[in-house]
C-alpha cells in the first residue's frame, strides 16, 4: 500500500517527533483529543493511551478501517463536513491541502489547547506580525481567536512519503478576553476585506454593501488603511459595528 491517502497526506513516522507533540500537547488522564488525519496512526497510537478518548477522523476508509486501538473513536467522514464530536484538545498531523478551512473551522469552536502541524510556510503566515509581508487573513483570523506560537520545525525526511518542503509543529492557545463580535461575522467580514485587500477599508467594506451612512460612523483612521494593516483586534471592532 502506498503511504499517502487519497488527499494527498504525508504520514509522520519519525518516532522521536511523534512523541514530542504529545508532550507539547500537556496531555491528561480525562483529555478528549481530536485528531484530524490520523492516515497510519503513528500519532494516534501514541496519544490513546495517555487520555481519556481519541476522536479519529479519517477520510479514508481503508486507513480508518485499521485504526483499532483501544480507547479510539473512529470517524470515517470528511473533517471539513462531519459533525464534530465533544473534545477539549486537537492534535494532528493535518493533512496539509485543507490546512485553511480545516483551521477556520477548528478555532471557531471552543477548545483548550491544539497541537498542529503544518507545512512550514503555512505556519509562518499564520503567525505573521500586522504590517509583513506573510501578514494576511490567515493571520488575521487566527490572532482574533488564539495565541499561536511555532515550537519547532520539522525536517521533510520526518514523513512517508517525503514532501517536497519542511513543516512545523505550532500551539494555539484560544484568546480568553477579545472583541465581542460572532464567529460568523468575523469570518465574513475578514474574507470580504481580504477579497479587496488592495483597496483601502473604507472602500472594501463599500465593495461589500455597507452604506455611506454607516461608514460615516465607524473610526475613520481604520477606514484609511488597507485591510493588511489592521490587527486582528481592529477588524473585530470594525466587524462587531457593522449591522
Amino acid at each position: 500500500m502506498k503511504k499517502k491517502d487519497k488527499k494527498g497526506q504525508h504520514f509522520l513516522i519519525d518516532r522521536g517527533v511523534i512523541e514530542r507533540i504529545a508532550s507539547y500537547a500537556e496531555l491528561k488522564d480525562d483529555d478528549r483529543v481530536l485528531e484530524i488525519g490520523p492516515g497510519t496512526g503513528n500519532l494516534t497510537e501514541v496519544l490513546a493511551p495517555r487520555v481519556s478518548r481519541v476522536y479519529a477522523v479519517e477520510v479514508d476508509p481503508d486507513l480508518a478501517a485499521k485504526l483499532n486501538h483501544r480507547g479510539i473513536q473512529v470517524i470515517n467522514a470528511d473533517a471539513l463536513e462531519v459533525e464534530l464530536p465533544d473534545y477539549n484538545k486537537i492534535v494532528s498531523n493535518l493533512p496539509y491541502q485543507i490546512s485553511s478551512k480545516i483551521t477556520y473551522r477548528l478555532i471557531s469552536r471552543p477548545f483548550e489547547l491544539a497541537v498542529l502541524m503544518y507545512q512550514r510556510e503555512f505556519a509562518m503566515r499564520m503567525t505573521a506580525p500586522v504590517g509583513s509581508e506573510r501578514y494576511g487573513r490567515l493571520a488575521m483570523v487566527v490572532g482574533h481567536f488564539c495565541h499561536a506560537e511555532i515550537l519547532e520545525t520539522v525536517p521533510k525526511i520526518a514523513f512517508r512519503p517525503v514532501p517536497p518542503v519542511n513543516s512545523a509543529i505550532i500551539r494555539l492557545r484560544p484568546r480568553l478576553e477579545r472583541p465581542g463580535v460572532s464567529a460568523a461575522k468575523f469570518m465574513k467580514i475578514t474574507e470580504g476585506l481580504f477579497n479587496n485587500r488592495r483597496k483601502k477599508v473604507k472602500n472594501a467594506l463599500a465593495a461589500l454593501g455597507t452604506s455611506q451612512e454607516i461608514l460615516a460612523e465607524l473610526d475613520s483612521d481604520l477606514l484609511e488603511k488597507r485591510p493588511e494593516d489592521l490587527t486582528s483586534d481592529e477588524a473585530a471592532l470594525l466587524a462587531g459595528a457593522l449591522p
